[in-house]
């Protein structure tokens, strides 16, 4: 017998109400874990807070042996197309502190945990439109509506895009697309994004978390350690990726923000480049 005891792993019960107000838990009792991301019940409207969430959600998941596959969504008719309008003012009163504690480790710790702390598959539902779709693409399968748009709105509002989706893009795009799209604000349709290997499958929004349960009983059909051993298989290109680029990405992401002396969403024509995404425009100077 160990002089010592294992250390209790976070109960279920327990941290669905702790992230009750950024997430809405669910789970199966197979371990099949849904993720529902939202702000005040609709789509996830980005702040410093939220922001801050997705690392302490998916090391939390990680942490719990019970979990076996995780399905992460947003809510209602868009992933993620606005900021929150309060969002950032703690960032805008301290910015020497939030430039580091927000923007670059909660930046860097975000998808690493996304891709280290989940031994579990994983399975991004990308429910509509929006930005910061990585944390969908980036799953182990991906699933979109019919009615997603994928874009990344940095270059258009003055700020390098070093903080994710650059990665993203270039890993599943190639260094061509990707460049065209970082640069033009390209608004990806659900049927390009198909075409292009970024989405493998494009489902009604009616029936997206129906067809991730599907996939997710296929993947529970083999046994706990095939499955888990297997996702660390599939995560090697990813992580290269990570290894090799992110860090520069995202440092000169901050370096810009500093040098120009604005908050992470302090930058202008944020409404603009959002409109013309939801008026169905390929780029911002159509």
């Amino acid at each position: 017998m160990s002089l010592v005891k294992f250390i209790e792993e976070p109960q279920f019960e327990d941290y669905k109400e702790v992230f009750k107000d950024n997430y809405i838990l669910e789970r199966r009792e197979d371990g099949v874990i849904l993720v529902r991301a939202h702000t005040n019940g609709g789509p996830i409207k980005l702040s410093v807070e939220n922001h801050k969430s997705v690392q302490q959600l998916f090391k939390t998941v990680g942490a719990d042996n019970k979990n076996e596959i995780m399905i992460f969504t947003g809510s209602g008719d868009e992933f993620m197309m606005e900021p929150d309008p309060e969002g950032f003012k703690i960032e805008a009163e301290d910015l020497n502190y939030w430039a580091y504690e927000y923007a670059f480790k909660d930046g860097r710790v975000n998808l690493y945990s996304l891709l280290n702390d989940l031994e579990i598959p994983t399975i991004g539902v990308l429910n509509g439109p929006g930005f910061h779709t990585e944390l969908c693409l980036m799953c182990d399968l991906t699933i979109c509506s019919e009615n997603a748009i994928i874009y990344d709105l940095h270059y258009d509002i003055g700020s390098v895009p070093g903080d994710g989706i650059n990665v993203c893009f270039q890993e599943l795009l190639g260094t061509k697309r990707a460049a065209y799209a970082l640069l033009t604000g390209e608004a990806i349709n659900a049927e390009q994004a198909l075409e292009w290997g970024m989405v493998n499958e494009v489902v009604p929004q009616d029936k997206l978390i129906e067809r991730a349960y599907e996939l997710a009983d296929q993947i529970m059909t083999q046994p706990r350690t095939t499955r888990r051993m297997t996702t660390q298989v599939i995560r090697r290109p990813w992580k290269r990726r990570m290894t090799d680029d992110f860090d520069a990405g995202l440092a000169m992401q901050m370096f810009s923000q500093v040098a120009a002396d604005s908050s992470h969403h302090g930058e202008r024509h944020i409404s603009d480049v959002i409109a013309y995404v939801r008026q169905g425009k390929k780029n911002n100077f159509d």
